[in-house]
């Protein structure tokens, strides 16, 4: 019953994955400079999701990360959920383009207790343009299962969109995920979940920031409410 439980929780969740709940910045490292970010997500009031996710930077416009993944139930231990590796890619500043641009690939390799789909890739633009007091993220994502029940479902698309209102100190934001599935594979389109968190982004010191926000279903279909948190280090170089 209790593997059960967390299946289904975990599989309602896919407008935003239950591990992590973050848009994607453009944010490149220089060699020798790295992070610590750890998300500690609530769904619907039952389970707990725990990501530790270090990432390294390996020269200016490349770096390497890495997930492991835990999550517990009520009444439950936490257990170990699996790990995940992600390239992270920048193209140069330099390069004049309307908006600041990057890529990040993510291989996860998942225990079937979390989800069904133990075998995943996932390909995330990133499209990212600050004004002087603005700053919009735009994250359109393709996902799809390398192993599972949903390798027929081809792949989805899982848009991402971040708004954020820049203040020191504090920074409002609004943040929309959905899915839609199956968009190569007949019926296609079908069915889609969307979700909308508001909260913000504390910059505490220069190197530690700390997110959180509140996420509802726009639609039928969704995890219900979720409580999301991000705590996020960074060493080495210039800090972000």
């Amino acid at each position: 019953m209790r593997s059960l439980l967390l299946l289904m929780l975990s599989l309602a969740a896919r407008a935003q994955d239950p591990f992590e709940i973050h848009v994607y910045e453009y944010e490149p490292m220089m060699r020798g400079e790295y992070s610590l970010e750890a998300h500690l997500n609530l769904v619907d009031g039952k389970a707990v999701h725990l990501t530790m996710e270090p990432t390294f930077g390996l020269s200016q416009n490349f770096a390497v990360g890495f997930m492991f993944l835990s999550g517990r139930d009520p009444g439950a231990w936490p257990q170990f959920g699996g790990w995940r590796v992600l390239p992270h890619f920048y193209a140069p500043e330099s390069w004049h383009l309307p908006f600041r641009l990057g890529f990040v690939a993510e291989f996860s390799f998942q225990k079937e207790l979390f989800e069904e789909n133990t075998r995943r890739a996932e390909l995330r633009p990133i499209l990212d343009r600050e004004f002087e007091h603005w700053q919009i993220v735009f994250n359109p994502v393709f996902e799809r299962a390398l192993h599972g029940p949903g390798v027929a479902h081809g792949w989805n698309f899982e848009p991402a969109v971040l708004l954020r209102w820049k203040r020191k100190g504090f920074s409002p934001s609004l943040e929309y995920y959905g899915e839609i599935e199956s968009v190569n594979v007949a019926p296609r389109g079908q069915p889609s979940v969307h979700q909308l968190f508001a909260g913000g982004d504390w910059q505490v010191t220069s190197g530690f920031l700390i997110n959180m926000g509140m996420g509802f279903d726009l639609g039928p279909r969704g995890p219900g409410p979720v409580l999301k948190s991000r705590f996020e280090w960074h060493w080495g170089g210039n800090t972000h």
